[in-house]
């Protein structure tokens, strides 16, 4: 390519340094470019889709590779969790056990598990109003992913016509 003011340089001048590729193929040049002497362009585009299909798969393989694993991680630790959860809920049995057997030495123990039952229940009362008001919050439709699929959908009718 010569230079477009006509000076006579060259922008991609013949002695830039060559870069190494180790293509021992026939079909790349000295530079490790492709060589598309004496080739169609339609085996050239051919040649690109299928490239480009290879990618995409080995993409979506690496993708898969990284999910599984990323998939085992989260399943380790949601096992984690779980085992957390069955332990504070032995832990709430036994403390409102301690609270029943403590209340019973100042009163008869009908009364004091009577007492640790109500206080559950008020606790499962105000968590149940509140995650009632919460969920009525909660907007099932995803109303940025049905804004950019209408922009979408204009700009491929704009695009077409």
């Amino acid at each position: 390519m010569t230079d477009p003011l006509g000076t006579g340089s060259s922008a991609l001048p013949d002695d830039r340094p060559t870069v190494q590729h180790g293509y021992t193929d026939p079909g790349y040049t000295d530079t490790g470019r492709p060589d598309v002497e004496g080739r169609s362009v339609g085996d050239l585009i051919g040649e690109v889709t299928s490239d480009l299909s290879k990618l995409m798969r080995q993409e979506l393989d690496l993708a898969k590779v990284e999910m599984k694993a990323e998939a085992s991680k989260a399943g380790k630790a949601a096992g984690m969790l779980g085992g957390a959860g069955v332990a504070a809920n032995l832990m709430l049995v036994f403390v409102s056990l301690a609270l029943m057997f403590a209340l019973d030495q100042i009163m008869p123990i009908g009364w004091a598990a009577l007492i640790v039952g109500v206080l559950w229940g008020i606790v499962a009362a105000v968590l149940a109003a509140r995650g009632r008001k919460q969920l009525k919050e909660v907007n099932p439709k995803p109303e940025r992913t049905v804004e950019t699929l209408k922009e979408d959908a204009q700009w491929a009718k704009t695009r077409s016509s």
